[in-house]
């Protein structure tokens, strides 16, 4: 039987055509300069084309190398330094001030001694996607656990459980809410940093995309840019969610 579609769900889909068929009617009617918001189907005409001749892949293909392998050395570690936190004091006393005092700072501003260290090649890119989106997944993490409800923590304790049953079956399961939406703000942060540094630093990727455009006053090109990056930032929170609700089926 086939599922109807609610009308929250309507809600939620005629919100970006309403938006998109708004710009497009401005812009057709010059109530939006045309020059500087082109029309949204001039946009995916040069999507199409920019496709078709490759140059669009070749960006897409980079960006998204950098944004995956960077995510993971940002959350693995950040996942199981923030378990340890929520574990043990020592561990949260150690690493707490470290965090407080590095987490101020934009990863951006960070950028020249990134270089330094790791050179101008696709690694040193990797590593400011891993800064950024460490510290939101650890802090969230070690919150997680630090959160779970004393009954668990007391039932481990009677039973003699073991520091590998406990970081298992009680830290890992029970931190999982509070993790994923590190997790998931991570991603978001991860997009915000990979089209920065690649606006600073790249010859390649969607940010190199965007700011060259721009700054070649091509901007149906640059807005194809800004598409991918909306498009991807949407794609990677319905992922994130569909995870969460695999891992998390009552919540």
């Amino acid at each position: 039987m086939r599922k109807k579609v609610s009308i929250p769900q309507l809600i939620t889909i005629s919100s970006p055509i309403c938006l998109l068929l708004l710009w497009e009617f401005c812009s057709q009617f010059e109530i939006l300069d045309p020059r500087f918001f082109p029309a949204p189907t001039l946009i995916i005409q040069t999507l199409v084309q920019m496709g078709e001749s490759g140059e669009l892949f070749t960006h897409v293909t980079v960006s998204l190398t950098r944004i995956v392998f960077g995510f993971l050395l940002g959350v693995i570690p950040a996942i199981c330094i923030g378990l340890l936190m929520g574990m043990y004091r020592y561990f949260r006393h150690f690493f707490s001030p470290i965090i407080m005092i590095f987490m101020p700072i934009p990863t951006l501003a960070m950028l020249p001694i990134i270089l330094i260290l790791f050179g101008i090649g696709e690694f040193s890119k990797m590593i400011t996607i891993a800064i950024s989106v460490f510290f939101p997944v650890a802090i969230n993490t070690a919150a997680g656990v630090a959160n779970i409800d004393k009954i668990y923590v007391d039932v481990a304790k009677n039973y003699q459980a073991n520091a590998k049953d406990f970081f298992f079956k009680i830290a890992l399961p029970g931190s999982l809410p509070v993790m994923l939406e590190g997790i998931q703000m991570g991603q978001a942060i991860a997009l915000l940093t990979i089209v920065a540094a690649e606006m600073i630093g790249a010859n390649s990727g969607i940010g190199y995309l965007i700011w060259m455009n721009y700054k070649a006053f091509l901007l149906p090109q640059m807005y194809v840019g800004l598409l991918l990056i909306s498009f991807f930032g949407y794609f990677f929170s319905l992922l994130l969610r569909g995870i969460e609700r695999k891992l998390l089926p009552w919540k």
